[in-house]
């Protein structure tokens, strides 16, 4: 599905492993200063076994592409089908960042998860600190409900605290999106 211009939101493909594995690999380090799974990220088969159980779940996955190439990825979450709620996760690689594609992208699945899978709620987390992530549900209009006090623990053992934000169907203007 197109966003702007030449960026799309592609379902995750099993033929995606590659691409992924590689900008991980290439960016681990800034990456992983958000990111606690990049560095369990040790390899294409760790990756292939994500890919695999992605695909194959219930939530939504998507490649996020410049053109052909590969340039991030985007999804649904823990999805609670009879609360009608789910959370969004994301990154992008360094270099697309500043660009307003993860804005549009995070706007695209909210559209979807309140126009087609009929959600109430969708709900984005960002660990405190994390400016660029959690600008995007700010831009978006979503509210920020407090800190989720260390609420991941990334690989060095320390925990990290978590800004909530989420976005009800009511507070979702769709007519001011796109």
């Amino acid at each position: 599905m197109k966003i702007i211009d030449d960026i799309s939101l592609r379902p995750l493909q099993v033929d995606d492993t590659n691409d992924m594995y590689n900008t991980i690999d290439a960016q681990r380090a800034y990456l992983g200063r958000w990111l606690p799974f990049v560095a369990g990220t040790t390899s294409v088969a760790v990756t292939q076994a994500f890919v695999d159980s992605a695909v194959d779940a219930d939530d939504k996955t998507y490649t996020i592409r410049k053109g052909d190439k590969f340039v991030g990825l985007i999804g649904f979450k823990l999805t609670d089908k009879a609360n009608r709620k789910t959370e969004i996760g994301y990154w992008l690689s360094k270099e697309h960042q500043g660009q307003g594609i993860m804005t549009r992208a995070v706007e695209r699945l909210c559209k979807y998860a309140f126009e087609v899978l009929e959600l109430n709620r969708v709900q984005i987390k960002c660990a405190v600190g994390n400016t660029p992530s959690s600008n995007i549900p700010k831009r978006l209009g979503f509210r920020f409900e407090g800190i989720e006090r260390a609420g991941e623990l990334f690989p060095d053992g320390i925990f990290a605290d978590i800004e909530v934000y989420s976005l009800l169907k009511n507070e979702y203007n769709s007519t001011n999106r796109e």
